[in-house]
């Protein structure tokens, strides 16, 4: 099972990679204010879900299998942003704040529903 805090790991190596520079375990766990073994141990659990490759010190390698899933969370938190910022109204901070707690617990059929909704 992938936590919370597993899917805000994966969702940075994604973006990483997506901005074509290299991430090691040292600046997860910077951006995070966390120790460098409790996100080697982190990245130990990615790598046996199938989501990295991880190489020590060498760096980390998103699958596949991480690239669907690290989308997958990069869109519920921009379906739920937009739902609180343009149609609640709510100011970016909030939203975004929001958006970034919820996009773990919510269900895929909420998500597709909120999408339903249209901008009033």
């Amino acid at each position: 099972m992938i936590t919370n805090r597993l899917e805000d790991y994966i969702e940075e190596i994604y973006l990483a990679k997506c901005e074509k520079r290299e991430i090691k375990a040292i600046d997860i766990a910077n951006k995070f204010g966390l120790s460098r073994p409790t996100i080697s141990e982190a990245l130990i659990k990615l790598a046996d879900l199938d989501l990295i490759v991880y190489k020590g010190r060498k760096g980390i390698a998103i699958t596949n299998k991480g690239i669907i899933e690290a989308r997958k969370i990069i869109k519920k938190h921009k379906v739920l942003y937009n739902f609180f910022h343009k149609i609640l109204k709510i100011d970016k901070k909030t939203a975004n704040d929001n958006a970034c707690r919820i996009e773990h617990v919510i269900d895929d059929i909420v998500i597709k529903k909120i999408e339903q909704i249209k901008e009033q």
